[in-house]
């Protein structure tokens, strides 16, 4: 049984409408949780968020029968704070538990200290969240801001831009990938053999020991600088016999692999363990040839054939060009700003550039806010394409020009709107910025569909923060002039 929230208040429970959270304070986790009292407390948005909150359930189980399961508030509450301020799970448990504003927001009263979270419960619950469901939510966010700022039917002004959000991963060389791989079977392996009494893997831990002790032989190992040639080829020599320990020793760990794969086929329920072991062998055979083709052939690998996680395997190496950051692994992800500060619409960008995806954001915010008339880019994203395109569906575009000017360009980017849409254009970093603040630096979610919603969990979580931080402004004004007026009487 699971419910949208606690359907009647209990003994010492305090409706989440008349929370009382402090304006003064300066911390993030007040502004999050005014945002979230206001969705609560507006009662038609409160029903279309549960509406699509009930979406995630699944579809075989019956939320009218069995034990009670976490609620669909406390799913929202939760899978926006982890983001919002950045923290793992572990430090959520402790706020879900501890904190008692938070626990008030989430639905407890001061008789439920025993009613405590665990961390399986949270891990398990806010991983069913989709970006598909975010999204909607983060649409009716964004309204209900426009609507309280008073610009509901005002035409909207964009700007977009996109960031490098990193996936999880270590700094990828080739023996480092090879190591991983390898160390993965052998522990795959491993654990099989003691649930299904194979025999083959009784020391995998040892055995993982000694192939990141040759990893690290062959790490340690640098070409030399010397001018002697005896010297170079000497120290080449030893940097080729290391790789070929190591590169031995893994074809051993996989032919012993092959051998239990085969064994796991005549058992039952091994599907998902063999289709993982043999993943990882095969990211551990490529990684073999790229070995031997770079370091002993002395042959260039060319990019589109190197993978840099075996863990993240959408992650990209992507070079910006930005000062002190010659490169970053992660994704790419475009997002579009309104003049308020509120994301109207991101995008993962998965092996694209800026000047991919430029008529695709326009159109695809243009579904969920029409009244987007005007949107500003900076150079990355203009090809002579996307200018044509973007003439025909908004009222203004702000797409400055790659390379030499021509006069009908000239006349185009000297126009008024044009060049103060161009000076409001930086402000979009501080909204990157304000999301790299608030969890969007690194994503600690794995997988492909991991990394979506983390991102979609933070565009969420940074809107309701922005909503929540307007409400504490406004509550502040409206108290200093209390303040002031019974100053004057006095």
């Amino acid at each position: 049984m699971r419910h949208k929230i606690t359907p009647q208040l209990q003994i010492g429970q305090i409706d989440i409408a008349a929370i009382h959270i402090d304006y003064r304070s300066r911390d993030d986790i007040p502004q999050l949780l005014r945002g979230l009292q206001e969705i609560y407390k507006t009662p038609r948005v409160r029903d279309e968020v549960f509406g699509y909150l009930e979406s995630i359930l699944p579809e075989d189980v019956n939320s009218e029968l069995g034990r009670p399961g976490m609620d669909l508030w406390s799913i929202l509450v939760l899978g926006t704070l982890r983001v919002n301020i950045n923290a793992d799970y572990d430090r959520v448990l402790e706020l879900a538990n501890e904190h008692k504003t938070l626990r008030e927001m989430l639905g407890h009263g001061i008789l439920d200290a025993e009613d405590e979270y665990a961390l399986q419960t949270i891990k398990d619950n806010l991983t069913m969240m989709t970006p598909e469901v975010l999204q909607e939510i983060n649409r009716i966010v964004v309204k209900l801001g426009h609507k309280i700022l008073g610009k509901e039917d005002a035409p909207l002004k964009g700007r977009c831009d996109s960031v490098v959000v990193e996936t999880d991963v270590d700094y990828p060389t080739d023996i480092k990938l090879l190591t991983d791989a390898v160390r993965k079977v052998i522990m795959l392996c491993g654990k099989a053999g003691e649930e299904y009494g194979i025999d083959d893997w009784r020391q995998y831990r040892y055995n993982c020991q000694c192939l990141k002790n040759l990893h690290q032989q062959a790490q340690k190992l640098k070409p030399s600088t010397s001018k002697d040639e005896e010297k170079k080829e000497a120290k080449r020599q030893q940097i080729i016999t290391a790789h070929e320990t190591l590169i031995g020793r893994c074809e051993e760990f996989l032919d012993r692999a092959d051998i239990t794969f085969m064994e796991l086929e005549a058992l039952p329920l091994t599907d998902a363990l063999r289709e993982e072991i043999q993943r990882f062998m095969a990211h551990a055979d490529r990684q073999i040839e790229q070995i031997q083709r770079r370091v002993i052939n002395g042959e260039k690998i060319p990019h589109e054939e190197k993978v840099f996680s075996v863990f993240e395997e959408h992650t990209e190496w992507i070079q910006k060009g930005k000062a002190g950051v010659p490169v970053e692994l992660g994704l790419r992800v475009c997002i579009l700003e309104d003049e308020m500060g509120f994301i109207l619409h991101h995008k993962v960008m998965e092996r694209q550039t800026d000047d991919k995806v430029t008529v695709e954001m326009v159109t695809e915010t243009q579904v969920q806010f029409p009244n987007l008339r005007l949107c500003s880019f900076d150079k990355g994203f203009y090809t002579k394409e996307n200018r044509e395109q973007l003439q025909g569906i908004l009222d203004k575009v702000v797409l400055p020009k790659k390379g030499r000017w021509s006069k009908q360009d000239s006349l185009i980017e000297s126009e008024e709107e044009f060049v103060a849409a161009r000076k409001q254009h930086p402000a979009v970093e501080s909204a990157i910025n304000a999301l790299e603040v608030h969890g969007l630096d690194r994503c600690l979610d794995h997988g492909l569909d991991g990394f979506k919603r983390y991102v979609a969990l933070a565009v969420v979580g940074r809107n309701i923060q922005k909503l929540g931080s307007i409400l504490l402004q406004r509550e502040k004004e409206i108290e200093q002039k209390k303040q002031q007026k019974l100053k004057r009487v006095a």
